[in-house]
């Protein structure tokens, strides 16, 4: 028996793939942040602050879910030749022959089938249409495309990814509101000191798998000065929700802390040569991520603004 063979059936000694195979394929730490931001969408959306009907907030979280584990299965299906190079993706389940392309197709197409049927009929044609755009962004146009065309890849793509909580405002109000847009502003401007943080940390394997990672084609110096810019950017626009009227005091203290915080990050990645200084400023971007949109949560439930003392 061959090594491949052997790897691929070492699941219950059956060659059966497992359901975690399954789950691997769908990338489920990412979409769970993701599903933190589009769930977060939701609950702004209530004017005045209050719960989502389940009717609406059960199919909503079930059918985005659905879509951005599909969307996750896509990309990797896409990405098995690069997975295969990187020591990060050597192990997932379709590089380790532990499921096999037509499975994870075949997975890949029932989820994305069952979350636009969910999303269309059970909540908006217009949260289904804004979906569609998010999975043929991210699992077509940036995997097939621009992760290989760019080195600002991860820039022009990052629309795909920043979209959420757009869909979690939309689901419940069924309009394009300007606060929603907010949100994915702040998302979109986060993902690339976010993932260039990661990519200066592997930039040997992105070089050898020939993905033009901006530390690749620009340089580690250059991404570095690069992640502090964004950062900045960043900080600034965090503060919008607060001076547009749509957060208040809570928000504000937290964002220029975790901004703050950020910042000090992204300028000691700058200046200092720790090689161990790109994975933390990566960790604690996730951080960030959730208890920003966390604190907009806590200052929409309970508001707090200067007339209040």
């Amino acid at each position: 028996m061959s090594e491949k063979s052997a790897v691929s059936e070492q699941n219950n000694g059956t060659g059966t793939p497992h359901w975690r195979d399954y789950l691997a394929l769908t990338k489920p730490g990412v979409v769970m942040l993701l599903m933190v931001t589009a769930v977060a969408g939701m609950f702004l959306a209530t004017d005045p602050p209050g719960m989502v009907p389940l009717s609406t907030f059960i199919p909503a979280f079930a059918g985005l879910y659905l879509a951005m584990m599909a969307s996750a299965a896509i990309n990797q299906i896409m990405d098995q030749k690069i997975d295969a190079i990187m020591k990060r993706t050597e192990k997932r389940p379709l590089v380790a022959g532990k499921l096999s392309p037509k499975a994870a197709i075949t997975f890949a197409v029932a989820l994305a089938l069952a979350s636009m049927a969910m999303l269309y009929f059970l909540v908006n044609p217009l949260t289904a249409g804004l979906t569609l755009f998010g999975f043929v962004g991210y699992a077509f146009v940036y995997t097939l495309y621009l992760k290989r065309a760019t080195p600002q890849n991860i820039v022009i793509g990052g629309i795909a990814g920043a979209i959420p909580p757009l869909l979690g405002w939309t689901a419940v109000t069924n309009e394009l509101h300007p606060y929603a847009w907010l949100l994915v502003l702040i998302i979109f401007v986060w993902t690339p000191p976010h993932f260039w943080a990661l990519a200066i940390h592997r930039a040997d394997e992105y070089a050898k798998a020939d993905v033009p990672m901006l530390p690749v084609t620009h340089g580690i110096p250059f991404t570095r000065e690069s992640v502090l810019y964004y950062t900045i950017l960043l900080f600034i626009c965090s503060l919008l929700p607060y001076l547009t009227g749509m957060s208040g005091l809570i928000y504000l203290v937290s964002a220029v802390i975790l901004s703050g915080i950020f910042l000090v990050h992204a300028v000691r990645l700058r200046f200092s040569k720790d090689p161990k200084l790109p994975m933390k400023t990566f960790g604690y971007s996730i951080v960030y991520l959730f208890v920003l949109f966390t604190a907009l949560l806590v200052d929409h439930y309970i508001p707090v603004h200067p007339g209040s003392f």
